[in-house]
């Protein structure tokens, strides 16, 4: 948790680009990436020095060389506990002219985040800018895993626009939300093929260091969860660079995260390789034929990318493999061949576990599109009895712009720190969602229409078109309004009348 010290640190720090001349909220998160990445890079040196000494061995892997590097300059002032050291003047020498090159050249380490570095950008326009953020960064306590990865989450959160290409940030709850119900195992493959900041990615690792720590103790569990459990695709270069960050100071040392524009290139290497998807896809409406891979139109015939996204997750997911994915609400109503087609695979040739509606307002500023969560499972063999629906009315936030918390930090969430009240419990639907998909093959099969969740049988959904929109199938129970004839009524305005004289006789004897 950010507690409000540190977050007034980090907020002092975006004030200090902000009236340097940086504005943009994206170019401000690289440069910190690019800054935070540097300081990383000295740790690793400092521990592996410390391991040297130690061990009375050589170091087994050296970042800074000996020597001087291309431009003449010795390559320890490159390290961040020296040039924090120096002058402003000369700090940004070092940094601009030395220590951004030789980031470039890292690439050949084989880690993630150094094959995004190579071309990272020193964009930080004066030295006393440069000096007064290392100096602030330098303050940040680093050393807590946890604390690393919340300091940069409350940092891209600051992420207030809505990015190219139909990116927007999906809200830190309804990712948690999503993982609780999917419950990755240490066992697990998981990818997002339209990754962005790595928010799904790093709460599904979040989850399994909180509920499976105990296992990854184990050297092939530790080894996987580091290099082959996470997944990240994405076509622009900036997000890659700010996800990858992401996932390292939320503890994973070397995750797959690398370019890839999922929609338009062949799947045969990837083709049924995850057992879990998670993802929230942009949709930006429809893309030129000739440009989408032929193994998707395969699956369903559409240039919409709404569609094209879910016949991406089955093609990816292995047979058994897991699904929570968010769609706009135009999936689950939606008349075309296509829509249908598809919405007819989900339910008749794979296993679709659930649909939560979403409250309109749940990603504004950035967009209000309706939206809902799908959770599937690919089985290629069918296997839907009854599909799941949850009405959800409150996430604990306001659904307008400002989407301001409607309760303490301690009571938002799917899995809250504290019990809520009754009260409580009506602005903040998450818990009570999470709980009724646990018990979505029992109780609440026995659950009405009426209620704020129940389970639709398959023939219905087969009879209605495949529709999946919850007000298909929701009942709403409506107050009968009692029609009187105009003799009942006149009697019962004499009866009041009458009332109205006595009492007024019972008065006048009162007062007189």
């Amino acid at each position: 948790m950010v507690t409000g010290e540190l977050r007034n640190q980090i907020d002092r720090i975006w004030d200090s680009f902000w009236t340097g001349g940086i504005s943009n909220p994206l170019e401000v998160i690289e440069q910190i990436t690019y800054l935070l990445f540097i300081r990383r890079l000295d740790e690793l040196e400092t521990l592996e020095e410390s391991k040297s000494r130690r061990t009375r061995k050589p170091m087994a892997r050296r970042i800074f060389p000996d020597g001087a590097d291309p431009k003449d300059r010795p390559y320890r002032d490159l390290r961040w506990s020296r040039f924090k050291n120096f002058a402003p003047r000369d700090m940004f020498t070092v940094v601009a002219e030395h220590v951004f090159p030789f980031l470039r050249t890292l690439g050949g380490d084989g880690s993630t985040y150094s094959h995004h570095m190579r071309d990272a950008r020193f964009t930080i326009p004066t030295a006393a800018l440069l000096a007064r953020v290392v100096d602030m960064l330098d303050a940040v306590p680093m050393e807590d895993a946890d604390t690393k990865g919340d300091i940069y989450e409350y940092m891209l959160g600051k992420i207030a626009t809505a990015g190219q290409n139909g990116q927007f940030r999906t809200p830190r709850h309804i990712i948690r939300l999503m993982v609780e119900m999917m419950a990755p195992t240490p066992r697990d493959i998981i990818v997002d093929p339209a990754c962005g900041t790595c928010g799904f990615l790093v709460a599904a690792g979040e989850y399994i260091q909180r509920n499976h720590g105990r296992a990854l103790y184990d050297d092939k569990a530790r080894e996987h969860f580091h290099h082959h459990m996470f997944h990240g695709f994405d076509f622009d270069g900036t997000m890659l660079r700010i996800g990858s960050m992401n996932m390292l100071l939320h503890g994973v040392e070397n995750p797959d995260v690398r370019y890839r524009d999922s929609l338009a290139q062949d799947h045969a290497d990837d083709a049924d390789r995850y057992s879990l998807v998670l993802a929230n896809p942009p949709f930006a409406g429809s893309l030129d034929a000739e440009s989408v891979a032929k193994d998707l139109t395969a699956i369903v015939k559409t240039k919409k990318t709404e569609l094209l996204f879910l016949a991406l997750f089955l093609r990816l997911l292995k047979p058994g493999g897991r699904a929570a994915v968010i769609v706009p609400d135009g999936v689950l109503f939606g008349s075309s061949k296509a829509h249908k087609e598809l919405r007819r695979m989900l339910v008749e040739d794979h296993k679709l576990d659930g649909v939560v509606s979403l409250p309109a307002g749940v990603f504004r500023p950035y967009a209000g599109v309706s939206c809902a969560i799908l959770l599937f499972t690919r089985t290629d063999s069918g296997g839907t009895d009854g599909v799941w629906f949850y009405d959800m009315q409150a996430d604990g936030w306001s659904l307008d712009d400002k989407r301001s918390p409607l309760l303490p930090e301690a009571k938002l969430g799917p899995v809250p720190a504290e019990a809520l009240t009754e009260a409580e419990a009506a602005k903040n639907d998450l818990p009570d969602a999470l709980a009724r998909w646990r018990a979505r093959d029992g109780a609440e099969k026995q659950r009405p229409r009426t209620a704020r969740s129940f389970v639709v049988p398959k023939a219905e959904i087969a009879a209605s078109g495949w529709d999946l929109s919850l007000n298909r199938y929701k009942e709403v129970v409506r107050e009968e309004t009692v029609h009187r004839s105009p003799r009942e009524i006149l009697a019962e305005l004499r009866g009041l009348e009458r009332e109205i004289a006595e009492g007024m006789a019972r008065l006048e004897r009162m007062l007189g």
